[in-house]
């Protein structure tokens, strides 16, 4: 409950400053083209604060918090007294309508800079792409590793962190082939934006049938590509207080000895018998302080990412620390954040275009879709990971709501400016039953895309 809780307040504290931005870059466009602002209105219904501004508008915030709107005098919706008529909307020039629709979109485009800016200003603690393995029968398996190595770039892109590499891989879903360059830690060296692209040695992955589940791996793992992570040790860093473990009185601290009489290899081992063992007794021997001490435990049962049923206990190990060449801290001085946070947004921009593209190609399953239940989680999670994590998540959002409202779908954005070029085109308005046509045409899309976003949300609960 106290998760759910959190999830939603971040995702309203997140959808509201996001909303916000959007809005307010149509409301400050509008005022500069001469148009009236009646209303600004963040979310929808019944109002739960409001208050009008010298400026005539009527600020608002609703008990809907998912989405917003800002009303502007306009002939073609109420009538508008004859003093009024030229700061209704639809007395402006196209061009200006279209400054005035383009705006929310660009304002959120703006908003991801700014919010990379300060991300890049704070610091933000990362891993270096670092492989240990790679796996038979994928496309990585023609790399043989020695040691761990570092990837430095992938199709020609530097990559400096995980999260760097994963975007890359997946604007690449869909091509016959992906370059990646590694180099071995050995030769380390820091790897920034003016590495050379060259750095160590590049292999062609053949990726002509590629293809991954997002909701059970990761496009690195599904690559075959063996993510580097300190050694495990036996010893528990969190036992959950309503895990089968802790019932049976383990501690955070002790040390796994045997199972079952046989004694511990490894953790991947105890999770396998673990998972085979619902809701039969199962032998543990640990070590707490200086003496061992043996505990029955059953396993709850609960149903894995295949539908099958699997045991659980509530507990996890601890690991050995991250070896300090493999830390990297991306913090930036005041005028360079600037810099890395435009060409961060401009990334993020390019690979949402790429997976729309890859979407209507089939490349890419509607089940990738995620919905408000998956983004209500993602805030959540990031603001529980800190400030510079939940500025990262906003920005991905806000270039995201971006791109969706530029859509050419007649009730977003994108649907008004395509009008709107057609009107500069032909020189005059789009006929008022085509836009009719063409808004219950966009609605029912709209309603059908959100409607598999939110049964995908559904099946991954």
């Amino acid at each position: 409950m106290i998760d759910f809780l959190w999830n939603l307040g971040s995702f309203i504290i997140a959808l509201g400053i996001l909303i916000t931005a959007h809005e307010y870059g149509h409301f400050w466009v509008a005022r500069r083209c001469g148009v009236k602002v009646e209303r600004f209105s963040i979310g929808f219904g019944k109002a739960i604060w409001r208050k009008v501004g010298k400026d005539g508008t009527e600020y608002v915030i609703a008990l809907i918090p998912l989405g917003g709107y800002v009303k502007m005098l306009d002939e073609r919706v109420d009538e508008v007294p004859e003093e009024l008529k030229e700061q209704a909307f639809n007395r402006k020039s196209v061009w200006q309508r279209i400054a005035i629709v383009a705006a929310g979109p660009l304002a959120n485009f703006i908003f991801a800079i700014i919010a990379l800016y300060f991300m890049y200003l704070i610091g933000v603690p990362s891993i270096k792409p670092v492989i240990d393995t790679t796996t038979e029968n994928t496309p990585a398996e023609l790399i043989q590793v020695q040691e761990p190595m570092q990837i430095t770039s992938v199709g020609g892109k530097t990559v400096r962190n995980w999260e760097e590499v994963t975007y890359a891989l997946v604007g690449h879903i869909g091509d016959p082939e992906i370059a990646l360059t590694l180099r071995p830690m050995s030769q380390n060296s820091e790897v920034n934006d003016s590495t050379p692209l060259n750095l160590g040695k590049t292999y062609t992955l053949d990726t002509k049938n590629w293809q991954f589940d997002p909701d059970k791996e990761s496009p690195i793992t599904s690559l075959g590509l063996g993510i580097y992570r300190p050694a495990i040790t036996p010893v528990l860093g969190l036992v959950s207080p309503d895990g089968a473990a802790a019932a049976a009185g383990i501690e955070v601290g002790d040390s796994l000895v045997s199972m079952n009489g046989e004694p511990y290899q490894s953790w991947d081992g105890f999770v396998e018998v673990i998972k085979s063992s619902a809701n039969k007794p199962v032998e543990l021997m640990v070590r707490r302080g200086g003496e061992q001490l043996k505990f029955i435990v059953t396993p709850h049962e609960r149903k894995g990412a295949q539908g099958q049923v699997e045991g659980v206990i509530g507990i996890a190990p601890t690991q050995a620390a991250w070896p300090e060449n493999m830390k990297l801290q991306l913090e930036y001085g005041f005028i360079e954040s600037f810099a890395v946070a435009a060409d961060k947004t401009w990334q993020l921009v390019d690979v949402s275009f790429k997976m729309i593209g890859k979407l209507i190609s089939g490349d890419v399953s509607v089940k990738n879709l995620s919905g408000p239940i998956s983004i209500a989680q993602g805030a959540g999670s990031s603001a529980n990971y800190g400030l510079v994590y939940f500025l990262g998540f906003l920005a991905l959002i806000s270039v995201n709501l971006g791109i969706i409202n530029l859509l050419p779908l007649p009730v977003l954005d994108g649907g008004h400016l395509l009008y709107y070029f057609v009107e500069v085109i032909t020189g005059r308005p789009v006929p008022e039953k085509v836009q009719e046509i063409g808004f219950r045409f966009g609605a029912a899309m709209l309603l059908m895309l959100m409607s598999i976003a939110l049964f995908n949300d559904f099946s991954r609960l």
